[in-house]
């Protein structure tokens, strides 16, 4: 009997800018393999992405990073929480990679992360797979229309913000809109509320709250950038997600006309119980765009 390869994975540290950013990187076979870049989403990290490594990472060079404020990266007790700091911080680890090119897979935060890092070095991108990752004013649900309108110092909305940091808040980003929830894993929120729980952690997702709206702010230049380079792109998108619904996914299409497009009746975290369908078209994609 054989079995599919399973990836070989490496959990490492890279200091960037005083930062000790934690990442996960497969080792497939050749040594030429094309590039994953794996962005991920609040309120999780890079462990969100380890059964999509372990299936395939032996093919393709995935890489994982935690940001500043997640998972196990540690930053110094000085940072400042905003979307152009996680910006400047994954650049830097991509250049500390040394990479110069790579597939980048966007998801939730990894998508103004990962724009912005677009816009800074398109001449990095070699393709896009999008997965709830918006970039689109009709992607926003009324809720996260209602999230972005927050700002310090108005009563109740840091109370709003830390409402959705409890572990109640946290499971039901992992469930709603999915059609069978034992399908998705305790695990994923358990560890994720393990992370918000530790020190300073919760401070930091209230400043990163209050700064989302900066990137709606800058939605124009982004699809302004998409229209001018016009990256191969893969759209794989829970259509049920209670944040970024399925608008969101078709409007892309728009500045991306030929744009590969994949509806999934599930919600926000789409692998959870999607990965049978998402990790062959990933695969299939970075066959077809590595050149």
């Amino acid at each position: 009997m054989t079995f599919p390869l399973t990836a070989r994975t490496v959990h490492r540290h890279l200091d960037v800018d005083g930062v000790r950013v934690f990442y996960r990187e497969s080792l497939p076979e050749r040594a030429d393999a094309p590039v994953l870049l794996l962005l991920h989403g609040f309120p999780s990290a890079s462990h969100q992405f380890r059964r999509l490594i372990d299936v395939l990472g032996a093919r393709y060079r995935l890489i994982a990073p935690d940001y500043p404020g997640f998972g196990h990266t540690v930053a110094p007790a000085d940072f400042t929480y905003s979307f152009e700091r996680l910006a400047d911080v994954t650049e830097g680890f991509v250049q500390r990679l040394a990479l110069t090119r790579f597939v980048m897979y966007v998801f939730d935060f990894g998508a103004p992360i990962g724009f912005r890092l677009a816009g800074r070095h398109p001449e990095w991108i070699a393709g896009l797979v999008v997965q709830n990752g918006n970039a689109y004013a009709e992607g926003l649900s009324d809720g996260a229309r209602d999230f972005i309108a927050l700002r310090p110092g108005v009563p109740g909305a840091e109370d709003a913000v830390r409402g959705l940091l409890t572990l109640s808040g946290t499971r039901g980003q992992y469930e709603t809109g999915v059609a069978d929830p034992e399908l998705v894993a305790p695990d994923g929120w358990t560890l994720d509320q393990h992370f918000l729980d530790q020190p300073g952690r919760k401070e930091a997702q209230v400043a990163l709250a209050f700064d989302y709206h900066s990137n709606v702010e800058l939605y124009g230049e982004w699809q302004a950038w998409l229209r001018t380079h016009t990256p191969p792109t893969l759209i794989t998108w829970g259509v049920d997600d209670p944040f970024f619904p399925g608008p969101g996914a078709h409007a892309y299409l728009r500045d991306l006309p030929d744009a590969e497009l994949h509806l999934m009746n599930t919600g926000h975290f789409a692998l959870e119980d999607h990965l049978p369908q998402i990790a062959p078209l990933v695969a299939d994609f970075l066959d077809r765009v590595w050149h």
